[in-house]
């Protein structure tokens, strides 16, 4: 197996290699490998596939739960491939892109990344505000609205360790697959009738609308960017015989969790063939009136209280996983690391704008079809995250011997075919569609719709053909957020001889001087900075006169004073107004080549109220910096 360019590149590096998995033996291994696949599986049960499940029950009976099993057969052996990449080579399925494509095709696969998680997290909000609303009656708005802060639930969980993450999924998972064991019970499907949905058969035009959303809210474009990268969370043995145990694990892992997916979503759809179907209700694309339905349909109060539940609990179980695979894309297309939290609240804005909008104008009828389109939305994006895969696990002078088997290959572009098919069929079925009912004014889908869907063809026909066409092996380096290893010289050091001190007048402020001398001693200049954060300061800047800034004036200089008294020649500079915009400039003045700043070392929390000085800065000034903490 070739080295990836010999440079270590970390996916998810806060929570990379974490878990000792290599060292174990027996029952222990495979429990250690156990996780992954838990957390992508949620992908696989979220709000959307509860939407298309539903439909295609009351809709369509039994005939479409073939789909399901072969959806559930696509996804394990895709999710293999993508756990194969990550184990294999170290990257996820963004940064092997990366370093395989152009900047602008990068960018391209990128876009259609972030709008397919984009898709999945308006799942993820419509259905946790539809869970809230049938548990609790709470206006749809309003749970669309709240949904806004679990973005800090992931946060919290990420302190904890990728474990907690796992154990907190794998319960959701749990209360999900419970709710609908018993709710199976109740409904007492026709046994005969469901062995018959499992011919293939597709009853109407409809029923292929149906079915691709069934696959893409199953086979999920962003759960195979998750995988790939979630893997890597595992420190295995890197031999050949270690690799090969850590790919059989996972595999494993995998087809256990896929298969609990495919139980749930096989069960949604037999509830609502046994129940809305067999009473004629074959409308019902609603989850609210699924819920509203089940009560009278089973004769319990206890069904739609279940259905509540395992709604919320789904909701919440996948828009965990949709963050992380956030934060892999934007990661790895674009070499771009941005905090979680904001990483997490423009994600989720740019699920609930189009929610409230379709919710204030449509009303709250119009959520299942809004459900059911972003389904198919993800079902659109699937080749664009297949095809890459594909090519990049059959390339054996990169994978080396555990480049995939050419059975394996083919299953895999039949699996792509299928799916890309379905899809150029159902973009052609809806934008005639459209251009029928546009009438006199169709120009308008022609000059936009339409060239849309031929690049995006165009896209998908380069990524699929152009290793055929180039030599391969031309990869450039997957470069990560913070850059690789350079060649070393430290026969001589630098020599500081303007250093900039930021001073707060704590207890961190002895330690800070302290480590500046130590830098330049008694030949080097120094500035000690402060900046005045008052109400008043921010308004009036250096005009205000208040009781703080002359109070840290008096203060500075008393530091100058006994510095200057123990032979170092320094001065002070005093600014106003907010420190992370005045501190560069301010150094930048005294044309310093070494800033020393003092770290308060908040956490989280004080991290968002008081902001990250300290962080901040040290990206505005282009001179080393030292941060000195108690």
């Amino acid at each position: 197996m070739e080295s990836d360019h010999k440079v270590q590149r970390k996916s998810l590096s806060e929570v990379n290699a974490s878990i000792d998995a290599g060292t174990r033996k027996g029952w222990r291994k495979a429990l250690a490998f156990m996780g992954p696949a838990y957390l992508v599986s949620v992908g696989y049960m979220d709000p959307g596939n509860w939407a298309t499940d539903i439909a295609g029950g009351s809709k369509f009976g039994y005939a479409l739960i073939w789909v399901l099993l072969m959806s559930n057969l696509m996804a394990l052996l895709l999710q293999s491939l993508s756990a194969r990449l990550g184990l294999v080579r170290q990257l996820d399925l963004a940064q092997a892109s990366r370093s395989t494509y152009s900047k602008p095709v990068n960018f391209s696969l990128w876009i259609l990344a972030e709008i397919a998680i984009a898709a999945c997290d308006l799942a993820e909000v419509l259905g946790m505000a539809i869970g809230l609303q049938l548990l609790f009656n709470l206006p749809l708005i309003w749970g669309v609205s709240l949904t806004v802060l679990d973005t800090l639930l992931l946060l919290l969980l990420q302190s904890y360790g990728m474990r907690k993450i796992e154990a907190f999924i794998i319960a959701l998972v749990a209360i999900i697959g419970g709710a609908f064991v018993i709710e199976m019970v109740l409904a007492k499907p026709d046994m005969g009738a469901l062995v018959t949905g499992f011919v293939p058969s597709l009853p109407g035009e409809e029923a292929l609308y149906i079915a691709i959303g069934i696959i893409g809210a199953t086979v999920m474009p962003h759960n195979l960017y998750l995988h790939s990268s979630l893997v890597q969370t595992r420190r295995i043995n890197t031999t050949e015989r270690g690799v090969w145990s850590a790919i059989k694990y996972n595999f494993i892992d995998s087809a256990i969790a896929l298969n609990a997916a495919f139980f749930v979503n096989a069960a949604i759809l037999v509830l609502a063939a046994a129940t809305f179907f067999k009473a004629g209700l074959h409308d019902v694309s609603e989850i609210q009136d699924a819920h509203r339905f089940l009560a009278d349909l089973l004769g319990t109060q206890l069904a739609p209280v279940l259905f509540g539940v395992a709604l919320v609990a789904a909701g919440q179980s996948s828009t965990i996983t949709g963050t992380l695979a956030g934060q892999i894309v934007m990661e790895g297309y674009l070499n771009l690391r941005i905090t979680p939290w904001l990483r997490r609240i423009i994600t989720r804005l740019i699920a609930i704008i189009p929610a409230l909008i379709v919710i204030l104008v449509y009303g709250e009828s119009e959520t299942g079809a809004m459900l059911i389109f972003s389904q198919v939305l993800l079902s659109m994006q699937l080749g664009f995250a297949i095809i890459p895969l594909i090519h990049f696990t059959s390339d054996k002078s990169k994978m080396g011997v555990f480049a995939i088997k050419p059975w394996v290959k083919i299953a895999a572009w039949g699996i792509a075919t299928v799916i890309i098919a379905l899809n150029i069929k159902l973009v052609q079925q809806e934008v005639s569609g459209w251009l029928a009912d546009a009438g006199e004014n169709a120009w308008i889908i022609w000059i936009t719709v339409v060239p849309v869907c031929l690049a995006a063809l165009l896209l998908l026909l380069y990524i699929t053909f152009k290793p055929f066409i180039e030599r391969r092996g031309a990869e450039r380096a997957a470069r990560i957020p913070h850059g690789t290893a350079v060649a070393l010289d430290v026969s001589s050091g630098p020599v500081y001889n303007r250093i900039a001190v930021t001073l707060d007048f704590t207890s961190v402020d002895t330690l800070t001087i302290q480590s500046a001398i130590a830098q330049g001693g008694k030949q080097a200049r120094y500035v000690l900075l402060h900046v005045v954060e008052t109400a008043g300061a921010m308004v009036y800047g250096s005009d205000i006169a208040d009781h703080e800034s002359s109070e840290d004036k008096v203060s500075l200089e008393n530091y100058r004073s006994q510095l200057v008294n123990l032979g170092y020649n320094v001065e002070v500079m005093i600014g106003y107004g907010n420190p992370q915009r005045r501190i560069p400039k301010m150094v930048t003045d005294f044309q310093a080549d070494l800033l020393v700043m003092g770290g308060h070392g908040h956490k989280f929390f004080k991290d968002l109220i008081f902001g990250t000085t300290v962080d901040t800065v040290r990206h505005r000034v282009n001179i080393p910096v030292l941060i000195v903490r108690e």
